[in-house]
Order: C-alpha cells, then structure tokens, then sequence
C-alpha cells in the first residue's frame, strides 16, 4: 500500500510539474496533510468514548446480558458453538462494536473470538463454518451508529453529519442478511472434517 501511495504522489509531482502546476500540487499536499491531522484528532475523541463505553459495558455485565438476549440467534447461526463457550460473549461484543460502528474496537474482539472457535473446530488446517460466519457478519459490518464515519464528517466539517445514519443502516442491514443467508447455503456444501487434534 505504501508503494501505492508512493506512486501517486510521484506521478502527481511529475504531472504537475510537467503542466505547471507543480505548486497547485504541493499545496494540495499540504492542505491534505493538514485535514488529516484534524480528522485524525476528532477521531481520537470518539472512538475513545465509545471504546470506554464497551469497556463499561463488559466489566459491568451488560455484554454478557446482550450474550443472553441474542443466544436464541448466535445459537441459530452458530449451531456447532456449545452454549457455555466463551466465544458466545466474544460474538455478542464483536456485534456490539460493530453495530456503533467501531470496527477499531471491533477487530481485537473478533480475533479473540475466532481464536475461540479455533479451540473447538475439528479441523485445525480449515475454517469451520462457525468462522466462516463470524467472517461473513464482520465483513458485512452491520451498523446502527456509524460512529467512526459521522466522527470523519464532523472533522472535515460536514454540516449533518448524522443524515448518514439512515442509508448506513439500510445498506448495512442488507449486506448482513445477504452474508448470514449466503454463509448458511454454503455451509450445506461444506461439512466440517475430522482433523487431527
């Protein structure tokens, strides 16, 4: 990726330079370097505020109430996890992020739950449909808040910031149901092995 940016940025100075706009180009530059540092810090605002919120939320037991509420659907969609698995919370906080949109606080939390269901898969050389699902509802990234998107907004000074939210949950809701649907037909065609333990 560096190298790609690299790239950019040299054929944009030789391109500038060669249509004499070479200070058009460093300028932008500047002004875009400038933006991101500004992004960045109202970044830092709102992702440690709703990072300390699913902190709370765990120490004080929410999570494993959430855990509870939706057992009927994680059981449901992951039929091959025994109940009393700690990877029952972990898929509980993994939605939870990424539902309030921190896919930052979301991806350390998916990883202890796919190291979880690592734990119980049989087949230790192939995903498991379990995994596959987790990868497939991460991927899609349902989101009721898009916090990270709306903290992007507020930064280049975006006057609604918060109109985002109706298309982000429609879009993302479709994509969700789409991955959950295509998960499960493909997990017909797929049978779990036994593997070396």
């Amino acid at each position: 990726m560096n190298y790609i940016f690299y790239f950019l940025i040299v054929v944009s100075v030789i391109l500038g330079a060669i249509n004499g706009k070479l200070s058009d180009v460093v300028n932008a530059i500047l002004s875009g370097a400038e933006l991101s540092v500004k992004v960045a810090f109202s970044l830092i605002g709102i992702m440690a505020f709703w990072l300390g919120m699913m902190k709370i939320a765990e120490k004080s037991g929410l999570i494993a109430i959430i855990a509870r509420i939706i057992k009927p659907v994680t059981k449901k969609l992951f039929n091959e996890v025994p109940e009393d698995s700690p990877a029952v919370g972990d898929i509980a906080m993994n939605f939870s992020a990424n539902a309030l949109g921190l896919a930052n606080a979301a991806t350390p939390i998916g990883i202890k739950a796919m190291k979880e269901l690592q734990k119980i898969n049989v087949d230790k050389k192939s995903a498991s449909n379990a995994m596959c699902m987790l990868l497939a509802m991460n991927t899609a990234g349902f989101q009721l808040i898009p916090a990270t998107v709306i903290a992007v907004l507020i930064g280049i000074g975006y006057k609604n910031p918060t109109e985002i939210i109706a298309p982000t949950l429609l879009v993302t809701s479709i994509t969700f149901l789409s991955a959950i649907t295509l998960a499960k037909i493909f997990e017909k065609f797929w049978k779990p092995q036994k593997g070396d333990e």
